[in-house]
């Protein structure tokens, strides 16, 4: 018999073998790669192959299928398996999630994330608000801070008479009860918006001053103790490409799903924001922090906005919206 014949026959027996297939998410993503959050979903990414041995990989898009106020739709519709948006680009579609973008509720991302995901978890009336895909994990950005290019902000009273860009959700009227003049417009605008002159001012953390480039623009901020408001995100899948997954990937999916990924999400903030604030310091942007007095103006102007919200979600099936809140309150308070 030749030699060869053996090697032959074996590289045969391995060609007969069934190849094992490989399951392929299309991940969008409307902000740049170099975003904190394009970067933590590409991790996600691949955590997710490395838990898979390669079973599942992504394919991270070069560009996003859809601006990010349609970006849920894609998601729901195909056009990407995988992605995140705001909740608030989307007026009065998500009510419920509302409650993590009130003023002065943490320092930091992470904590706030996690136990934003804590309270999805328990709280049906959220799920319902997603009805349409997969909910991976909720999450949100650091404190807001206040920017602008004309003066130093340090009273309610500051506020008035500046144009401001807003994202939408909670901030929007939180904004509006302090005086200001807001239009609703994404974040990757800012920067043309505010060095053109059609805006004078942004609410933003602090990651995104480097992130939209603003940081040549600007020359104000104002701190406030747990911010002056918050962002809710979801990160989220197609359902029925999570529904026709393989037992074993849709298992490393749910592993990695929950507050792993909300953990994720806001630690890849938190360390953005420290690096935001040093370059702020670097760039000679005059940063204040809000006073007692002014603290206490935004809290008396925006607890009539709890109650308002609280019938809003009420109506939408979330039971005892203020208790949820205050529970959620405490949730962060134990894991900051």
């Amino acid at each position: 018999m030749s030699p060869l014949r053996p090697l032959v026959l074996a590289a045969a027996c391995l060609l007969a073998l069934p190849a094992v297939a490989q399951t392929v998410f299309t991940v969008s993503s409307w902000l740049p790669p170099s975003h904190t959050l394009s970067e933590t979903q590409k991790d996600w990414c691949t955590q997710l192959e490395q838990k898979t041995a390669g079973k599942a990989r992504c394919n991270i898009l070069p560009r996003g299928v859809a601006a990010a106020p349609a970006t849920f739709d894609a998601v729901r519709n195909g056009l990407a398996d995988l992605s995140y948006t705001v909740h608030g680009y989307t007026p009065g579609r998500f009510v419920t999630t509302q409650m993590a973008e009130f003023p002065f509720l943490g320092d930091t991302a992470e904590p706030v994330s996690v136990a934003f995901q804590r309270v999805y978890a328990r709280t049906p009336a959220m799920a319902e608000e997603h009805k349409g895909v997969k909910v991976l994990a909720v999450f949100t950005h650091g404190p807001g801070i206040v920017f602008n290019t004309k003066r130093p902000i340090t009273k309610a009273e500051d506020l008035a008479g500046l144009k401001w860009r807003l994202g939408g959700g909670i901030v929007n009227e939180i904004s509006k009860t302090l005086g200001m003049n807001v239009t609703l417009k994404p974040a990757p605008e800012s920067y043309e918006l505010l060095s053109s002159g059609v805006m004078d001012g942004t609410l933003f953390p602090a990651e995104s001053v480097e992130s939209f480039k603003i940081d040549k623009v600007i020359k104000f901020g104002t701190r406030f103790p747990g911010g002056l408001y918050n962002t809710s995100f979801v990160f989220m899948m197609n359902q029925a490409k999570y529904d026709g997954l393989p037992a074993d990937v849709k298992k490393a999916v749910d592993e990695l799903s929950g507050e792993p990924a909300a953990r994720m999400f806001g630690r890849g903030w938190d360390k953005v924001d420290r690096r935001g604030l040093a370059f702020m310091q670097a760039n000679n942007v005059q940063m204040t922090t809000a006073d007692a007095a002014f603290v206490k103006t935004v809290g008396d102007k925006v607890a009539p906005l709890i109650d308002t919200w609280a019938k809003a979600a009420e109506a939408k099936g979330m039971k005892d919206p203020k208790k949820a809140l205050a529970d959620f309150r405490a949730e962060i308070a134990r894991l900051q």
